[in-house]
């Protein structure tokens, strides 16, 4: 059965383009003892059974700690290692099929950039929303229109489950988009990139949470 209460105020995505060579691991590790709160796992470069291998050790760590595993884009390999979440994109398997693959299995978040989107996949079954980008990220170069706080504000009015923003997100404004009505962010660049992934992940936890609080 998918866990329920998921808490995504703050969910690391990794990236090993980023990482300067460090293992995915131990980056997760860090980001986790500085207050991660779930985990997205991201892998477009090696083959499945690297990735396999990869979400099978980062979920053991996870588990451990009561962390929720979500795979990015592969239903197959979220199935396989029995992570908690799947996440899917636009052009990922449409969500009305995941969801009867996976029934009550795992929870599905899926990305929309739209509030069109977001309307769709609420009322398809989607247990949260990745939106974005909100604002420029370098760690993709095929996103959509940026958003902005205006954009996540629309789609804030509109939908009731969880939304998760992505894209640019950092220490100077997290606290903006949680103003604006985001549960939690969606984090790459700002702490798989950062010296110390722990600092970055407890700083930005640090933040969100006084957002909340305001």
């Amino acid at each position: 059965m998918k866990p329920k209460n998921i808490d995504y105020t703050l969910c690391l995505v990794t990236d090993r383009g980023l990482a300067h060579g460090r293992p995915t691991l131990d980056i997760v590790e860090a980001a986790v003892c500085g207050g991660v709160t779930c985990v997205q796992l991201r892998e477009k470069i090696g083959s499945t059974r690297e990735f396999i291998e990869q979400a099978l050790a980062i979920r053991d760590f996870l588990r451990f700690r009561d962390i929720p595993l979500i795979i990015n884009d592969r239903l197959d390999v979220a199935l396989t290692v029995g992570a908690d979440g799947v996440h899917l994109g636009q052009n990922d398997m449409p969500l009305a099929m995941a969801r009867s693959i996976v029934t009550d299995a795992m929870f599905i978040g899926i990305s929309t950039n739209s509030l069109e989107n977001a309307v769709v996949a609420e009322k398809g079954g989607a247990d949260y929303l990745g939106v974005g980008p909100i604002y420029a990220t370098p760690t993709k170069t095929d996103t959509a229109p940026i958003l902005g706080l205006d954009g996540l504000g629309k789609i804030r009015k509109n939908i009731k489950i969880p939304l998760v923003t992505i894209g640019g997100m950092n220490h100077s404004n997290a606290a903006q988009v949680i103003r604006n009505g985001a549960d939690g962010i969606a984090v790459v660049s700002a702490i798989v990139e950062a010296e110390d992934p722990e600092q970055a992940s407890r700083d930005l936890m640090n933040t969100i949470q006084l957002a909340k609080t305001q």
